[in-house]
Protein backbone atom coordinates (compact mmCIF):
# COMPACT_ATOMS: atom_id res chain seq x y z
CA UNK A 1 0.00 0.00 0.00
CA UNK A 2 2.67 2.64 1.31
CA UNK A 3 4.12 1.49 -2.25
CA UNK A 4 1.40 2.68 -4.44
CA UNK A 5 0.66 5.71 -2.40
CA UNK A 6 4.30 6.54 -3.74
CA UNK A 7 3.40 6.02 -7.29
CA UNK A 8 0.94 7.85 -7.37
CA UNK A 9 2.66 10.72 -5.93
CA UNK A 10 4.96 10.66 -8.55
CA UNK A 11 2.65 12.30 -11.83
CA UNK A 12 1.09 14.40 -9.46
CA UNK A 13 4.51 15.60 -8.11
CA UNK A 14 5.38 16.02 -11.80
CA UNK A 15 2.21 17.91 -12.44
CA UNK A 16 3.45 20.46 -9.93
CA UNK A 17 6.39 21.06 -11.64
CA UNK A 18 5.41 21.43 -14.70
CA UNK A 19 3.03 23.56 -13.39
CA UNK A 20 5.20 26.16 -11.88
CA UNK A 21 7.66 25.94 -14.82
CA UNK A 22 4.64 26.75 -17.43
CA UNK A 23 3.07 29.46 -14.88
CA UNK A 24 6.41 31.88 -15.42
CA UNK A 25 6.75 32.15 -18.76
CA UNK A 26 6.32 35.64 -19.83
CA UNK A 27 4.00 34.96 -23.08
CA UNK A 28 1.87 33.25 -20.04
CA UNK A 29 2.24 35.79 -18.18
CA UNK A 30 0.92 38.05 -21.23
CA UNK A 31 -2.29 35.79 -22.14
CA UNK A 32 -3.07 36.05 -17.95
CA UNK A 33 -2.62 39.72 -17.39
CA UNK A 34 -4.47 40.56 -20.97
CA UNK A 35 -8.01 40.18 -19.61
CA UNK A 36 -7.20 42.61 -16.84
CA UNK A 37 -5.17 45.43 -19.59
CA UNK A 38 -8.57 44.97 -22.21
CA UNK A 39 -10.84 45.89 -19.21
CA UNK A 40 -9.18 48.50 -17.88
CA UNK A 41 -8.18 50.33 -20.77
CA UNK A 42 -11.32 49.85 -22.38
CA UNK A 43 -13.19 51.10 -18.69
CA UNK A 44 -11.19 54.05 -18.84
CA UNK A 45 -12.46 55.35 -22.26
CA UNK A 46 -16.47 54.14 -21.07
CA UNK A 47 -15.79 56.30 -18.01
CA UNK A 48 -14.38 59.27 -19.53
CA UNK A 49 -14.13 61.99 -16.86
CA UNK A 50 -14.94 59.93 -14.21
CA UNK A 51 -12.28 56.98 -14.71
CA UNK A 52 -9.82 56.70 -11.78
CA UNK A 53 -6.27 55.96 -13.33
CA UNK A 54 -3.87 54.76 -10.49
CA UNK A 55 -0.32 56.45 -10.09
CA UNK A 56 1.80 54.05 -11.95
CA UNK A 57 -0.41 54.54 -14.91
CA UNK A 58 -0.30 58.17 -14.15
CA UNK A 59 4.00 58.12 -13.77
CA UNK A 60 4.28 55.78 -16.85
CA UNK A 61 2.30 58.03 -19.08
CA UNK A 62 4.01 61.34 -17.91
CA UNK A 63 7.46 59.64 -19.05
CA UNK A 64 6.39 59.28 -22.39
CA UNK A 65 4.97 61.95 -23.23
CA UNK A 66 8.09 63.55 -21.79
CA UNK A 67 10.02 62.27 -24.22
CA UNK A 68 7.74 62.40 -27.33
CA UNK A 69 5.08 59.25 -26.95
CA UNK A 70 1.81 60.90 -26.22
CA UNK A 71 -0.76 58.46 -27.78
CA UNK A 72 -3.62 56.99 -25.47
CA UNK A 73 -2.54 53.23 -26.41
CA UNK A 74 0.92 52.96 -26.21
CA UNK A 75 1.07 52.16 -22.41
CA UNK A 76 -0.29 48.96 -22.87
CA UNK A 77 1.21 48.45 -26.22
CA UNK A 78 4.32 49.18 -24.23
CA UNK A 79 3.48 46.55 -21.48
CA UNK A 80 2.31 43.85 -24.03
CA UNK A 81 5.66 44.57 -25.79
CA UNK A 82 7.78 44.06 -22.51
CA UNK A 83 6.54 40.61 -22.33
CA UNK A 84 6.85 39.69 -25.61
CA UNK A 85 10.84 40.93 -25.92
CA UNK A 86 11.16 38.56 -22.40
CA UNK A 87 9.82 36.05 -24.67
CA UNK A 88 11.60 36.08 -27.44
CA UNK A 89 15.23 36.56 -25.70
CA UNK A 90 14.24 33.51 -23.60
CA UNK A 91 13.71 31.30 -26.53
CA UNK A 92 10.52 30.25 -25.40
CA UNK A 93 8.01 27.97 -27.58
CA UNK A 94 4.83 29.78 -28.57
CA UNK A 95 2.08 27.75 -27.12
CA UNK A 96 -0.54 28.04 -24.05
CA UNK A 97 -2.55 25.64 -22.42
CA UNK A 98 -5.92 26.93 -20.84
CA UNK A 99 -5.03 24.72 -17.75
CA UNK A 100 -2.68 26.56 -16.69
CA UNK A 101 -4.65 30.06 -16.95
CA UNK A 102 -7.42 28.54 -14.95
CA UNK A 103 -4.97 26.90 -12.21
CA UNK A 104 -2.89 30.75 -12.23
CA UNK A 105 -6.58 32.23 -11.71
CA UNK A 106 -7.01 30.10 -8.51
CA UNK A 107 -3.46 30.10 -7.08
CA UNK A 108 -4.14 34.08 -7.57
CA UNK A 109 -7.66 34.01 -5.32
CA UNK A 110 -5.37 32.02 -3.23
CA UNK A 111 -2.23 34.65 -2.60
CA UNK A 112 -4.53 37.19 -2.44
CA UNK A 113 -6.40 35.41 0.37
CA UNK A 114 -3.57 35.07 2.31
CA UNK A 115 -2.22 38.93 2.01
CA UNK A 116 -5.99 39.90 2.88
CA UNK A 117 -5.62 37.70 6.02
CA UNK A 118 -2.40 39.27 6.61
CA UNK A 119 -3.71 42.59 6.65
CA UNK A 120 -6.57 41.65 8.85
CA UNK A 121 -3.83 40.15 11.42
CA UNK A 122 -1.91 43.49 11.28
CA UNK A 123 -5.11 45.23 12.08
CA UNK A 124 -5.80 43.26 15.09
CA UNK A 125 -2.40 43.62 16.40
CA UNK A 126 -1.68 47.45 15.46
CA UNK A 127 -5.33 49.08 15.35
CA UNK A 128 -8.36 46.78 16.81
CA UNK A 129 -10.72 49.88 17.45
CA UNK A 130 -10.49 50.00 13.58
CA UNK A 131 -12.85 48.33 11.03
CA UNK A 132 -10.54 49.44 7.90
CA UNK A 133 -8.25 47.18 5.64
CA UNK A 134 -5.51 48.75 3.87
CA UNK A 135 -4.92 48.43 -0.10
CA UNK A 136 -1.99 48.02 -1.55
CA UNK A 137 -3.32 50.40 -4.19
CA UNK A 138 -5.72 52.36 -3.90
CA UNK A 139 -8.16 52.18 -0.45
CA UNK A 140 -10.43 54.59 -0.33
CA UNK A 141 -9.83 56.30 -3.71
CA UNK A 142 -13.46 58.40 -4.96
CA UNK A 143 -15.58 57.20 -7.22
CA UNK A 144 -17.97 54.43 -7.54
CA UNK A 145 -17.79 50.89 -6.99
CA UNK A 146 -17.39 50.20 -10.50
CA UNK A 147 -15.09 52.93 -11.03
CA UNK A 148 -12.70 51.46 -8.31
CA UNK A 149 -12.82 47.94 -9.01
CA UNK A 150 -11.84 49.36 -12.70
CA UNK A 151 -9.11 51.00 -10.96
CA UNK A 152 -7.55 47.99 -9.19
CA UNK A 153 -7.38 46.03 -12.65
CA UNK A 154 -4.98 48.76 -13.49
CA UNK A 155 -2.94 49.38 -10.26
CA UNK A 156 -2.73 45.49 -10.33
CA UNK A 157 -0.83 45.40 -13.66
CA UNK A 158 0.95 48.86 -14.06
CA UNK A 159 2.24 48.92 -10.31
CA UNK A 160 3.92 45.42 -10.87
CA UNK A 161 5.12 46.92 -14.68
CA UNK A 162 6.82 49.36 -12.82
CA UNK A 163 7.67 48.35 -9.76
CA UNK A 164 8.60 44.79 -9.85
CA UNK A 165 8.74 43.79 -13.80
CA UNK A 166 11.06 47.26 -14.65
CA UNK A 167 12.39 48.12 -11.26
CA UNK A 168 13.04 45.42 -9.53
CA UNK A 169 15.44 43.78 -12.17
CA UNK A 170 17.14 46.89 -12.49
CA UNK A 171 17.90 47.40 -8.81
CA UNK A 172 19.38 43.77 -8.31
CA UNK A 173 21.41 44.17 -11.46
CA UNK A 174 22.89 47.17 -9.94
CA UNK A 175 23.32 46.13 -6.60
CA UNK A 176 25.25 42.55 -8.20
CA UNK A 177 27.18 45.09 -10.09
CA UNK A 178 28.14 46.66 -6.78
CA UNK A 179 29.26 43.44 -5.58
CA UNK A 180 26.61 41.43 -3.92
CA UNK A 181 26.08 38.07 -5.00
CA UNK A 182 22.21 36.82 -6.58
CA UNK A 183 20.58 36.00 -3.62
CA UNK A 184 21.57 39.40 -1.65
CA UNK A 185 21.25 41.22 -4.52
CA UNK A 186 17.49 40.18 -5.32
CA UNK A 187 16.83 40.48 -0.94
CA UNK A 188 17.54 44.23 -1.24
CA UNK A 189 16.19 44.97 -4.49
CA UNK A 190 12.93 43.49 -3.05
CA UNK A 191 13.50 45.51 0.30
CA UNK A 192 14.47 48.95 -1.58
CA UNK A 193 11.65 48.73 -4.14
CA UNK A 194 9.44 47.72 -1.84
CA UNK A 195 10.31 50.91 0.12
CA UNK A 196 9.37 52.99 -3.07
CA UNK A 197 6.47 51.07 -3.99
CA UNK A 198 4.98 52.15 -0.51
CA UNK A 199 6.53 55.66 -0.75
CA UNK A 200 5.11 56.34 -3.10
CA UNK A 201 1.34 56.53 -2.03
CA UNK A 202 1.90 59.09 0.30
CA UNK A 203 1.86 63.57 0.14
CA UNK A 204 5.60 63.20 1.32
CA UNK A 205 6.41 61.83 -2.39
CA UNK A 206 3.98 62.19 -4.61
CA UNK A 207 1.05 64.87 -4.98
CA UNK A 208 -2.27 64.58 -4.25
CA UNK A 209 -1.30 60.95 -2.35
CA UNK A 210 -2.16 59.88 1.23
CA UNK A 211 -1.36 61.58 4.48
CA UNK A 212 1.70 59.66 5.79
CA UNK A 213 0.68 57.38 8.29
CA UNK A 214 3.25 54.23 9.61
CA UNK A 215 0.72 51.59 10.07
CA UNK A 216 -0.62 51.94 6.35
CA UNK A 217 2.93 52.47 5.32
CA UNK A 218 4.67 49.24 7.23
CA UNK A 219 1.60 46.93 5.78
CA UNK A 220 2.35 48.94 1.76
CA UNK A 221 5.80 48.04 2.38
CA UNK A 222 5.07 44.29 3.50
CA UNK A 223 2.70 44.03 0.80
CA UNK A 224 5.12 45.00 -1.73
CA UNK A 225 7.72 42.81 -0.72
CA UNK A 226 4.82 39.98 -0.93
CA UNK A 227 4.10 41.06 -4.33
CA UNK A 228 8.11 41.08 -5.14
CA UNK A 229 8.93 38.26 -3.85
CA UNK A 230 6.03 36.32 -5.70
CA UNK A 231 7.31 38.04 -9.36
CA UNK A 232 10.38 36.38 -8.06
CA UNK A 233 9.34 33.14 -7.53
CA UNK A 234 6.21 32.86 -9.52
CA UNK A 235 6.44 35.49 -12.31
CA UNK A 236 4.70 38.92 -13.54
CA UNK A 237 1.14 36.78 -14.03
CA UNK A 238 0.82 35.25 -10.66
CA UNK A 239 2.06 39.15 -9.44
CA UNK A 240 -0.67 40.65 -11.28
CA UNK A 241 -3.52 38.37 -10.69
CA UNK A 242 -2.67 38.79 -6.95
CA UNK A 243 -2.50 42.39 -6.68
CA UNK A 244 -5.29 42.95 -8.35
CA UNK A 245 -7.61 40.23 -6.62
CA UNK A 246 -6.61 41.85 -3.42
CA UNK A 247 -7.73 45.22 -4.07
CA UNK A 248 -10.74 44.04 -5.31
CA UNK A 249 -11.63 41.52 -2.42
CA UNK A 250 -10.77 44.28 -0.32
CA UNK A 251 -13.56 46.34 -2.04
CA UNK A 252 -15.93 43.76 -2.28
CA UNK A 253 -15.58 43.05 1.47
Amino acid sequence: MAVGSRVQTVPRMNSLKNYAAESVRPLVSLAFVAPLLVIYELGILVLGPHALRNGADTWLRYLLERIGFGQYFLLPVLTCGILLAWHHTCHDRWDLRGSVLVTMSLESILLAVILLTMAHVQQALLDPASSAVVCASNNGMPGGTVSRLIGYCGAGIYEELLFRLMMLPAVAGALRWMGLNGRSSWLWGIIATSLIFSAAHYQLFTPGGYAFDFRSFFFRFAAGAYFATLFVLRGFGIAVGAHALYDILVELA
